[in-house]
């Protein structure tokens, strides 16, 4: 089979930095932290206080308002992003194929809201009271469903759950389907919805997530020494992918191309890395060895980077066990740092953050780096950015289950 290549043509943040393309690159050159106080509910019970939130959502921008009332807010993000995406894309709708245009879409918690909001009806007030719509809301694949009904998009149609690499999967797969052709046009990304109150407390009692309420900008510090759990973060984010020759004939803008995807699992514990990274490793070493690369060619690489204590460290010795010495000479920023840990949503988020620096030839800073780790001694952009030409990087994910996804990227020359 003749395998095509596939492009990425369209990019649409809802973070907690900037909705749109602009708004989010010009917040990530600055340095800003979306990282603030929970609003959404009463948050003084509860040992962690911060959130990254995505500020000024007006979901009537973007969804009518009856839909928008059937809809969980992890949804109105999944539509939100791909109109912004196929914004950027330039995609005219009316003259492509809708049945070669699909959607993959990640979610690792789906509509956690509408499920602690309806379990409260049922217990309070009774079956009889419980949505209709309840359902629908709730499950994780109608971000998937919902960015398809909205955009009449009939090609393959589904969502990837795999904790924090859920959005990472999504891509990986509408590459897959680009490349064997089954697709022309694919909708790839992820969105999330989880600061709400059951979500918080399950990771409070897991000590997962920072505690620094007095200074929540400053919560999110991958690499750091004083750093304490990583901070919930919510939006979405939609790519458009194309073959490039679809991309080309219609005379599309490129960002860059997917050249390689490499997955594996650690099979070692429901939430702690591997030792050493070794499933994070081999993730890294099958993206570079799919795309036909060689280690030597990556000159960036997209942590996942999450301000845990033993995730930052594990995925700082996988780097150096892939690239060798060489690791040290690699820039390896945090986009974390910024807007916090956007869970199933974050490794699409990622991914257009390194296409945006491959755009720019400019690497973001990895914020509230003050005092590094002495085991995390790689080169990790710490507090400014820089100028830097990018040919080549890859973006790692990994979540809960041991799953480890990187997808390899490179630059249209």
């Amino acid at each position: 089979m003749d395998l095509k290549r596939c492009v990425i043509t369209g990019i649409g943040p809802v973070s907690p930095i900037g909705t749109g393309k602009d708004n989010y690159w010009d917040s990530l050159k600055k340095g800003i932290s979306g990282v603030r106080k929970v609003t959404r509910f009463d948050i003084s019970p509860y040992p962690s206080q911060v959130a990254a939130e995505v500020p000024d959502f007006e979901v009537t921008d973007y969804m009518d308002k009856k839909v928008a009332r059937r809809s969980d807010l992890v949804q109105q993000f999944s539509v939100a992003a791909t109109k912004l995406a196929l914004e950027d894309a330039g995609l005219d709708l009316e003259n492509i194929d809708r049945e070669m245009t699909g959607v993959i879409y990640g979610s690792g918690v789906g509509g956690i809201s509408t499920f602690e909001n309806q379990i409260e009806v049922l217990l309070t007030k009774g079956p009889g009271r419980v949505s209709p719509f309840f359902i629908p809301m709730m499950i994780a694949d109608m971000t998937a469903g919902m960015v398809a009904l909205t955009f009449g998009l009939k090609g393959p149609n589904y969502s990837t759950l795999s904790a924090c690499a859920s959005s990472s999967n999504a891509i990986a797969d509408a590459y897959q389907l680009i490349r064997t052709g089954d697709a022309d046009v694919m909708v790839a990304g992820g969105a999330e919805a989880a600061v709400t109150p059951a979500s918080f407390a399950g990771f409070c009692a897991a000590k997962a997530i920072s505690t620094r309420n007095d200074a929540p900008e400053k919560a999110s510090r991958p690499f750091d020494s004083g750093r304490d759990g990583f901070v919930i973060g919510e939006g979405a984010c939609s790519l458009i992918l194309e073959s490039r020759e679809h991309a080309e004939k219609r005379g599309a803008r490129i960002y860059a191309e997917i050249v390689g995807a490499g997955l594996s699992c650690d099979a070692y514990h429901i939430t702690a890395p591997a030792p050493g990274g070794e499933g994070a490793a081999r993730a890294m070493q099958a993206a570079i060895r799919n795309a036909g690369l060689a280690p030597e060619e990556i000159d960036y690489i997209n942590t996942h980077g999450t301000s845990t204590e033993l995730g930052d460290l594990a995925e700082t010795e996988a780097i150096k066990t892939v690239f060798g010495e060489r690791a040290y000479k690699i820039p390896a920023n945090s986009t974390k740092s910024m807007i916090g840990h956007l869970l199933g949503a974050a490794g699409a988020m990622e991914t257009a953050t390194v296409c945006l620096s491959m755009q720019n030839s400019y690497l973001h800073p990895t914020i509230n780096l003050e005092n590094p780790d002495e085991k995390c001694d790689l080169d990790y952009v710490a507090l400014e950015g820089r100028d830097f030409e990018i040919n080549c990087a890859i973006s790692n994910s990994f979540g809960f289950g041991g799953h480890n996804v990187t997808l390899a990227l490179k630059k249209i020359g």
